[in-house]
C-alpha cells in the first residue's frame, strides 16, 4: 500500500490541490496519485455518486416474474 502522506488531495473547503496531510481529514477528499487527478476530484464525485444512485434503484427496484413464465396459465 502506497503512503497517502505523499498523495495528493482536494480540499473541500477551499477547491485546492494538496500534496500530503495538509489540511483535516474531513477537509479533504481523497487520494489521488497524481495531482491532476485530484483537481477532477469534484467531477469524480458526482460522476461516483450518480453511479451509486443508478445502482440503489436497480437494487430497490421490484422484481418483475420472468417473461417466460405465465402467470395466468391454470393448467
Amino acid at each position: 500500500m502506497a503512503d497517502d502522506s505523499k498523495k495528493y488531495w482536494y480540499n473541500l473547503t477551499t477547491g485546492k490541490v494538496e500534496h500530503g496531510f495538509v489540511s483535516p481529514h474531513v477537509d479533504r477528499a481523497g487520494p489521488f496519485d497524481t495531482a491532476e487527478e485530484a483537481a477532477r476530484a469534484p467531477e469524480i464525485i458526482r460522476e461516483r455518486s450518480r453511479a451509486w444512485a443508478e445502482e440503489d434503484r436497480r437494487d430497490s427496484a421490484p422484481r418483475q416474474a420472468p417473461a417466460d413464465t405465465p402467470e395466468d396459465d391454470q393448467n
